[in-house]
């Protein structure tokens, strides 16, 4: 399926089953991609999270019920998913700027979220880099923590950052940056800080060692300081590869970015000719 038209499905399925149960797997399902990769590149497209668009597209919808209809606040709060008329009555005079009581008595206005209408444009420019490789299955050692897709992009600084400060940093520097989702489905997935390892290494109390499958991978070069460089080129990812790509798509759950030696640049990570790489799965389309 186009990657376009598949965020387009997306969004109106979304749009359909906002006063219903909504689960990422089945929003995903709609671009046929797993959550992980759907997240990822909605975010990268729109601007915001899955989450928070389902979230304003609701509260948008409760505040023009609120005003227009004799509708009672409880049963706005259960329609639109909140557990409690306290959690909706927060969540809506946040985003409103007025409590629903006020709205109610007709004394404090409402904000409105349009829909999404995602539009595709070519444009001119510098073509993209990437090379298309054919890797066996590798081992790796890590450390392994499990994220939820909603707020990984601050969690996983967040869990480098502990790696190095406990120390396992001698142990392991960091190669990989390696995110895990083999059913792709649900809302959790798994993410490591990683080195290749020698085949049938022990893990040391505290690590983990996983093997990566073997895979035929479109490799994207970064350079330029971190976390910027990676941030640009997941952009381009999304925003001009995708969608213009005749030849491949994602086939699986596997996102790896890999970093050089800091060492080998006199700035580090910071160092405007630093190098790193997307890789992600493709198969022929």
């Amino acid at each position: 399926m186009d990657w376009v038209a598949g965020i387009g499905r997306a969004i109106d399925y979304i749009e359909g089953h906002l006063d219903g149960e909504l689960t990422m797997e089945k929003i995903a399902g709609q671009a046929l991609l797993s959550p992980f990769y759907f997240q990822r590149g909605f975010c990268m497209l729109c601007g915001f999270s899955v989450g928070e668009y389902i979230r304003l597209r609701r509260l948008s919808l409760a505040g023009s019920e609120l005003a227009s209809t004799d509708a009672r606040v409880i049963d706005l709060a259960l329609k639109y998913g909140y557990e409690s008329p306290d959690s909706f009555t927060k969540a809506f005079a946040r985003f409103h700027g007025a409590t629903p009581t006020a709205v109610r008595r007709g004394g404090a206005t409402v904000r409105t979220f349009a829909p999404l209408k995602l539009k595709f444009s070519l444009k001119g420019g510098p073509s993209m880099e990437y090379k298309i490789v054919d890797r066996d299955s590798f081992p790796v050692l890590g450390v392994s923590e499990t994220f939820s897709y909603e707020g990984a992009d601050r969690a996983i600084p967040q869990f480098w950052t502990e790696h190095f400060a406990s120390g396992r940093g001698a142990v392991v520097q960091g190669t990989y940056g390696i995110c895990i989702d083999e059913p792709m489905e649900g809302d959790r997935f798994e993410y490591l800080i990683a080195d290749d390892c020698p085949p049938n290494t022990a893990a040391p109390e505290g690590f983990v060692v996983r093997e990566i499958p073997a895979h035929r991978w479109a490799v994207f070069p970064c350079k330029g300081a971190m976390p910027q460089a990676l941030h640009r080129v997941h952009e381009q990812v999304f925003s001009e590869w995708l969608p213009t790509c005749g030849d491949y798509e994602i086939a699986a759950g596997y996102n790896i970015e890999w970093y050089s030696d800091p060492a080998q640049f006199p700035k580090g990570m910071d160092d405007e000719a630093y190098l790193s790489e997307i890789w992600i799965p493709v198969r022929r389309k």
